[in-house]
């Protein structure tokens, strides 16, 4: 069965009874999928695995950090893989923004969701002013009849992993830190786009894409990285940035060298993981001196 997608309305109603886990799920990392794997496992009682989110994060609403660690496309794929049934996609406007705590347990869990068990992280905050919290949320379990679990951050070498830490990490090119949060590399997926071909002509045939233009990416540089596509991975290298010796544009694209790879992928839908940054973004004199440094490149990748 198939994840149902509820977005851009407030008026839903589920049929049977739910297991929500409540969250902003940005990067989907160690926590979120702690949280994700509470839910899966209430399916065995007959409940629907329910992810709870606003479309557009608290922070970027009020004119805080637009940049997201993964896109709704991208969280749409990971929780389908993840078993999840029901994703919520709640609007964030005017309207719900103030809605009072109270009102939003009473009824979009108790009555639309029909919860029958909720699972938050400890910094939950829900609501008016974003005054609802876990403490708000065991205060009503008796009264509609549901069961509530706060589950504690989850912590990698001595550290609570949170969306903030993985954010500053992979800002740094930390691609490693990052990996260790999401328990996977940092991934960026899109369509393979036809290029200026310059790869193909000095014989580096590169996978190019552009990232979606909410996309939260690392320092412009040459990065080790592994291209998943057709359920096949291949070992690769990958520029991110906007090719300054070749273009005046500003644009952003992912560009990728596949090692053993001989084919096409205009078209297809490739993810790109980052696995360790390898040197900064730079501007050569000419092509002939960025091919020698390509060279380098695929060849340190490949010792990699």
């Amino acid at each position: 069965m198939s994840m149902q997608i509820i977005e851009q309305t407030t008026t839903f109603q589920l049929n049977q009874r739910s297991a929500v886990a409540i969250g902003k799920f940005d990067g989907v990392h160690l926590g979120h999928q702690e949280l994700i794997h509470k839910i899966i496992g209430q399916k065995e009682r007959g409940y629907l695995a329910t992810v709870f989110t606003f479309d557009t994060s608290a922070a970027a609403f009020f004119g805080g950090e637009a940049k997201e660690l993964t896109t709704r496309k991208e969280k749409r794929k990971l929780f389908e893989q993840m078993g999840v049934d029901v994703l919520i996609e709640f609007p964030m406007n005017a309207v719900t923004a103030a809605t009072e705590p109270e009102e939003f347990v009473h009824h979009y869990l108790a009555e639309q969701m029909m919860a029958a068990y909720i699972c938050a992280g400890p910094d939950l905050s829900f609501g008016k002013k974003g005054a609802g919290n876990h403490a708000l949320l065991a205060h009503f379990a008796k009264e509609y009849d549901y069961c509530v679990e706060l589950i504690d951050k989850v912590m990698v070498e001595g550290v609570e992993v949170s969306s903030t830490r993985v954010r500053e990490a992979v800002r740094q090119g930390k691609m490693k830190a990052a990996a260790r949060m999401l328990g996977e590399p940092y991934s960026i997926s899109g369509r393979v786009e036809h290029g200026k071909k310059l790869g193909r002509r000095i014989g580096m045939p590169t996978a190019n894409l552009i990232p979606e233009g909410d996309k939260l990416l690392p320092p412009n540089g040459v990065y080790y990285s592994r291209v998943v596509t057709d359920d096949r991975c291949y070992k690769g290298i990958s520029n991110v940035g906007c090719k300054p010796t070749v273009s005046d544009s500003a644009a952003m694209g992912v560009e990728t060298y596949l090692y053993d790879f001989a084919g096409d992928l205009y078209g297809a839908d490739i993810l790109v993981q980052l696995l360790e940054f390898r040197r900064p973004e730079m501007k050569f004199d000419g092509v002939e001196a960025l091919k020698a440094q390509l060279a380098q490149d695929i060849d340190a990748g490949e010792t990699y």
